[in-house]
């Protein structure tokens, strides 16, 4: 039961009917230095304000019922006609510092805003945005910095009618989660957009860098892939290098994506590259170690040294096939530890990352990653490509993504990810996500939905537990609908399937979902 069914139903919904939108008196707390009730199970189902705890606002649409994720009960706001209310505790006699509310929510979507806050705390106020997930708990943090020794802890909805939330385990603990080290996008599809008179815009229409726009809007790092001998000329080391160049000129960080291909190497298909056909095994462990470090290499050369690296791409089911396939394990570690070791002989503080399309996917990366670990696979952190239209829900995402940080020691980070800003194609090739069946449910396909959902995927990596959040890549943003820059190399005259997830809209202005960037 996903949605509020109360003992006092037929008591308080009258009132919250007859009173929404009123601002009604505060009912005051007892201030504490350490936050009450935080299970919400002081006082049993249908207490309006719980114990600890204040309101503000609609009458009888914040209320404990039962059904909490721990324990018996749970936080609700509720009502069947529009309603705004605040539940909110207040905090004093702290030690001045960093502090980090965490809490487990759920949403149905549809409110004009439903967050957490941290407010009156001598710094600016700090929110978190509950994302829509009704099929499950999803765990929030708020972080801030207390300056005045004191300090409210408040949980808002702004809402329509029939709209509801729920909020269960909150902590309020001294120290700080870091924030997002890495807010990137894959530009891979950039240079060819130029070449072939893709234009970019700044918000007041004048056109301007792809790269110079992304990074005025936050971005401190970019992603290119590498192809060893594409048909088109395009993601191979000569592009790389050229595209390294103007990354680092803006001063963002750059991670280089192998794909030990000529084409797309993905979770259903990994083609060996055409110079590479026929070698034996032996033979692939020594291509791949060639070919990472002589790119790499001369990125460093040239002074601009990558700061992360995947060794492959999308490698659920390993690559190079069928020498690298997970069916042997053996080899495809083999091919796994070549590539490791030559970024490494490049250059040891770079960043090597192994990266799979499973980010809601907890059992099918236990394995993955269980089966690497037993055959003494190195790397230093794990990507996961998350899109929510395929790899479940955000209440999956988040288990998938705390499980990986924790059972294997290391940092992680969304590889890929992408929502839709409308529906229709803006060139002639139907775009991948095109019908509002496909979407995800409580995110439409508008500037809000997408900038909803990349907000709620950032707040959710930066909740990982013991700071191993290590931050978020938006797939492809600067991939727009540009006549002979489509998804196939071998063939000029196909279509761009994505343009409708691009960061860039179909006027070529940044979207508002390009300024998260610039979040904590």
């Amino acid at each position: 039961m996903f949605h509020p069914r109360r003992t006092l139903k037929a008591l308080l919904l009258p009132l919250a009917a007859g009173l929404a939108l009123t601002a009604l008196p505060a009912q005051s707390a007892v201030a504490a230095s350490t936050l009450q009730n935080v299970g919400f199970e002081s006082d049993g189902s249908g207490v309006a304000t719980p114990s600890g705890w204040s309101e503000y606002g609609s009458t009888g649409a914040s209320f404990v019922e039962s059904g909490g994720r721990s324990g018996s009960y749970r936080l609700s706001h509720y009502a069947s006609s529009a309603y705004k209310v605040e539940t909110y505790q207040y905090l004093s006699g702290l030690t001045n510092g960093n502090y980090t509310l965490r809490a487990w929510v759920r949403s149905g979507g549809g409110q004009k805003s439903a967050y957490l806050a941290l407010k009156n705390c001598g710094s600016a106020e700090q929110r978190t945005d509950l994302p829509v997930s009704s099929s499950g708990w999803v765990r929030m943090v708020v972080p801030i910095r207390v300056t005045n020794t004191q300090c409210t802890v408040s949980i808002n909805s702004d809402a329509n009618a029939g709209n509801w939330i729920n909020v269960d385990d909150l902590t309020f603990t001294s120290g700080t989660t870091n924030g997002l080290a890495v807010k990137g996008s894959d530009v891979s599809s950039l240079a060819k957009s130029e070449a072939k008179g893709g234009v970019y815009r700044n918000s007041s229409g004048s056109t301007g860098d792809a790269l110079a726009i992304l990074k005025s809007h936050g971005h401190n790092y970019a992603r290119l892939k590498v192809w060893v001998n594409p048909a088109d000329g395009y993601n191979n080391k000569a592009r790389v290098l050229a595209m390294a160049k103007r990354v680092k000129a803006q001063g963002m960080k750059l991670l280089v994506d192998f794909h030990y291909s000529d084409f797309w190497a993905d979770p259903g298909r990994q083609d060996k590259p055409a110079a590479w056909a026929g070698h034996s095994y032996s033979q692939l462990k020594t291509d791949v170690y060639n070919h990472t470090y002589d790119v790499l290499n001369a990125l460093k050369a040239q002074g601009t040294t990558a700061d992360m690296v995947q060794v492959g791409n999308e490698i659920n089911g390993g690559m190079l096939w069928n020498e690298g396939s997970t069916d042997n394990w053996g080899q495809l570690a083999g091919l796994l530890n070549s590539g490791y070791d030559a970024v490494k002989a490049v250059n040891s503080s770079t960043t090597v990352a192994l990266h799979l399309a499973k980010g809601g996917d907890l059992a099918g990366t236990r394995w993955w990653f269980d089966s690497a670990r037993s055959n003494g696979v190195k790397f230093d952190v794990i990507g996961l490509s998350y899109y929510g239209y395929w790899h479940g829900s955000l209440t999956d995402f988040q288990t998938t993504l705390d499980d990986a940080a924790t059972r294997y020691g290391k940092p992680v980070y969304v590889a890929e990810t992408a929502y839709p800003f409308r529906l229709g194609s803006e060139d002639s090739h139907e775009d991948i996500i095109n019908t509002s069946g496909e979407l995800v449910a409580g995110y439409p396909a508008t500037t809000a939905g997408q900038t909803a959902w990349f907000r709620d995927i950032m707040n959710i990596v930066e909740a990982v537990p013991n700071n191993r959040g290590l931050g978020v890549f938006y797939w492809e943003s600067t991939w727009t609908a540009v006549n002979g820059n489509g998804w196939d190399p071998t063939d000029p005259s196909s279509g761009n399937a994505w343009e409708n997830q691009a960061l860039f809209g179909y006027d070529d202005r940044p979207l508002p979902a390009m300024s998260l960037f610039n979040r904590r």
